[in-house]
């Protein structure tokens, strides 16, 4: 007997020994078979989905929870355009912070809307005696004011106030880490919204660390989300690298770095794991701080490296050495020369074809990198919903010649790239399925087409968000296709994103998820489609 049957709906399996069924069957939160496996099957319960899309739940390969859940409870300046219109509000939040000597965090930050970065004395007139933390949206620097300014080690760059990459995180230092509870909270806030827009399974891009980490023992917030019901969807945790510490391990293992115990990619079980190892080698086009190999249009200067060339290649070999995946952020094209050379460095010294090796982002590639990505069998991590909401300002900054090679498709595909779909939440928006739509169309918010050649069909789209998420986690053994035998994780829609037009696909509504075979979330009652 099955524990529950889904019949009447269109499920769009992306598993090419069974395009298309009509009938689920699901038995201990695992898919059982399909269509005449399971029709005359009696059921414990039945479910007519009255003609429902139904695909695989979609996989996030890269977000930030605890950030974008913190993000969400936290003032912002988002939408303002007027310097005075930022202080104003920074002023109202500084009257309503408590005792002074505090800090006061402002999220919602972009130097682009305002024309110029806020200063650290312009802050100062509305600190009211707190220190005032402005996180620029792209969560690769930071604005603060005079007190903060003042607590920093000597020599710490900055510009009026302005904190880019590791200068940000010697400020973030400075703060008593969340709690875990606080943590855990935040993480449900974030994966619940996610969960409404059809994500099952993601990735969590970097846990730990001085950048993007909020304490030494974060995931330890992960876990007691876990533990209390309050982690409705797959987490793997990617861990930063600056957790890695020296070991004094037998010479025939050959790890001279590691995490406390060996831990590494691998550890946990389906519902949460570690996955990767994060690497930061830039930072990114938003803050300007991606590294460029020649300058940004109209600009002096084409990023910053997170550190010396030599040290962070040396990071990525070091974890390649200790087992793990690496998953190393390079936007900028000279971040992406040194995540390859780094990357063909280690595999010659040690070579594991299986490791799956990751590069979030790989914002700008050049058509000479393209050949190493295949020939190092390199995932690429991309965000499309980039090309949506700040688009127009990226092709401007890369110029003519540059801009049809942000956030590439169909290169990627033609070269054997595994092309990996993420939203990199809170940067911007979560849906899989107006990522879906920006992947076809590749149209900016004014409707700039910024690269149409690098367009990919929908099926391509949503393979990204599904079989090559799950390949790129090393969970294509149970997740990315409604493949029996393996997890019964779908998402069921109120179209088919392959048969309405593509300025469509982004507006489908997610009726329902289901992760284990239990519905997690629904939006509404099913109408009748048929």
């Amino acid at each position: 007997m099955l524990c529950t049957r889904l019949t009447n709906a269109r499920f769009l399996t992306m598993d090419p020994d069974h395009p298309v069924a009509h009938d689920l069957g699901i038995w201990r939160g695992r898919i059982v078979g399909l269509d005449e496996a399971v029709t005359s099957l009696p059921a414990r319960e039945v479910i007519d989905l009255q003609g429902a899309t139904v695909l695989p739940g979609f996989i996030d390969a890269h977000v930030h929870l605890a950030w974008t859940g913190l993000k969400a409870d936290t003032v912002s300046i988002a939408g303002r355009t007027r310097i005075e219109d930022v202080l104003a509000v920074v002023a109202h939040a500084a009257d309503r912070a408590g005792p002074p000597g505090g800090w006061l965090s402002i999220a919602g930050y972009d130097q682009r809307a305002l024309g110029r970065h806020l200063t650290a004395a312009e802050l100062d007139t509305v600190s009211a005696g707190r220190k005032v933390f402005l996180l620029h949206d792209s969560g690769h620097g930071c604005v603060v004011n005079s007190a903060v300014l003042d607590l920093l080690p000597t020599g710490i760059p900055h510009e009026n106030g302005f904190l880019a990459e590791g200068a940000m995180g010697a400020a973030r230092a400075l703060r008593l880490p969340y709690s875990q509870r606080e943590l855990a909270e935040a993480i449900e806030r974030a994966a619940r919204t996610a969960l409404s827009e059809g994500v099952t399974a993601c990735a969590e891009a970097g846990i730990g660390g001085a950048l993007f980490g909020h304490s030494p023992v974060e995931l330890g917030a992960y876990q007691l989300a876990r533990e209390e019901g309050m982690l409705p969807l797959r987490v793997q945790l990617m861990v930063a690298a600056d957790r890695l510490g020296p070991v004094a391990a037998h010479r025939d293992d050959g790890i001279p770095r590691a995490l406390d115990l060996g831990l590494r990619t691998g550890f946990g079980d389906d519902r949460l794991s570690v996955g990767a190892l994060k690497v930061y080698t830039d930072g990114g086009m938003m803050a300007r701080t991606a590294a460029l190999s020649r300058p940004y249009e109209g600009l002096d200067h084409a990023g910053q490296l997170q550190d010396d060339p030599g040290v962070l290649a040396d990071t990525i070999v070091a974890g390649h050495l200790a087992g793990w995946q690496l998953a190393v952020h390079a936007i900028g094209d000279r971040a992406a020369d040194l995540a390859l050379d780094a990357l063909e460095r280690a595999q010659r010294l040690e070579p594991r074809p299986g490791a799956r090796h990751r590069i979030e982002h790989a914002g700008l590639i050049r058509p000479d990198q393209l050949p190493r990505f295949a020939r190092l069998g390199v995932s690429a991590v991309v965000q499309p919903s980039f090309l949506r909401h700040f688009g127009d300002d990226y092709a401007a900054v890369m110029g003519a010649e540059r801009a049809p090679w942000l956030y590439r498709g169909r290169a990627f595909l033609d070269h054997g790239i595994p092309l990996v779909g993420s939203s990199d939440r809170p940067v911007t928006d979560g849906s899989p399925l107006r990522a879906v739509q920006f992947m076809v169309e590749r149209t900016s918010g004014s409707g700039q087409v910024i690269g149409p050649d690098e367009g990919v069909t929908v099926d391509e789209a949503l393979r990204a968000y599904t079989v090559a998420g799950a390949f790129a986690c090393h969970w294509e053994d149970t997740l990315g296709s409604l493949t029996p035998g393996k997890a019964a994780d779908l998402v069921v829609l109120g179209d088919d994103p392959r048969r309405v037009d593509p300025s469509r696909i982004g507006d489908i509504e997610v009726v329902a998820t289901y992760v284990d075979g239990g519905e997690t979330g629904s939006n509404r009652s099913l109408p009748d489609w048929t």
